[in-house]
C-alpha cells in the first residue's frame, strides 16, 4: 500500500513437539505465516538455532504454540513448551540481541489442519512428515496474526 510506514515487524511461530519444532515466519509486514523449517534436534540445539533464526532474520515476536487440552486445561505436553519457552526467553536474554516478545497461543489442531491441508493436496504421507511441524507453525502464527492481538500489543514488544 502506498504511503504506508508501518514498521517491519517480523514474527516466528513455533510448534514445539517432543522431536522436532516446526518454524514459520510472517513477512516483513507480519500480515502472512509461511513455514520455514523444521529443526529436528534436542532442547538446547534448538534453542540455538532458533537464538540463529532470529538474528538472521531480525526477528521481533516470537509465537509459541500452547498444546491446551480439549478443555482449555494444560496437560503434561503444555508445561513442556511452558518449560521450554521459559529456556527460550532467559538464552534470548543472555544472548544480548535485544528484547523480543514471546508470546504463547492455542495452538489446539494445529497440526491436525496442516496434516489435513497435505492429504488434500496430494502430499505422499513420507512428504507430509517431514513438513507437518513447519505448516503447522504456520498455522499458529497465521492464527496469531489473524487475531489482530500483534497490533493491539505492537507497544509492548
Amino acid at each position: 500500500m502506498k504511503g504506508d510506514v508501518r514498521q517491519e515487524m517480523r514474527s516466528l511461530g513455533l510448534d514445539v513437539g517432543d522431536k522436532r519444532t516446526g518454524v514459520a515466519i510472517s513477512g516483513p509486514r507480519g500480515l502472512l505465516a509461511i513455514p520455514l523449517t523444521v529443526i529436528a534436534k534436542g532442547e538446547n540445539a534448538a534453542i540455538d538455532d532458533i537464538i540463529k533464526l532470529v538474528e538472521q532474520h531480525k526477528i521481533k515476536r516470537i509465537v509459541v504454540g500452547l498444546p491446551r487440552l480439549l478443555n482449555g486445561g494444560l496437560g503434561h505436553q503444555a508445561n513442556r513448551v511452558k518449560a521450554f519457552t521459559e529456556e527460550l526467553s532467559l538464552r534470548i536474554e543472555q544472548s544480548g540481541i535485544g528484547q523480543i516478545g514471546i508470546e504463547l497461543w492455542d495452538e489446539r489442531f494445529s497440526t491436525v489442519a496442516a496434516e489435513r491441508l497435505m492429504a488434500e493436496a496430494g502430499t505422499k504421507r513420507k512428504k507430509r512428515n517431514q513438513h507437518r511441524d513447519a505448516i503447522a507453525a504456520s498455522f499458529i502464527l497465521q492464527g496469531f496474526l489473524d487475531s489482530g492481538y500483534s497490533e493491539q500489543n505492537e507497544g509492548a514488544c
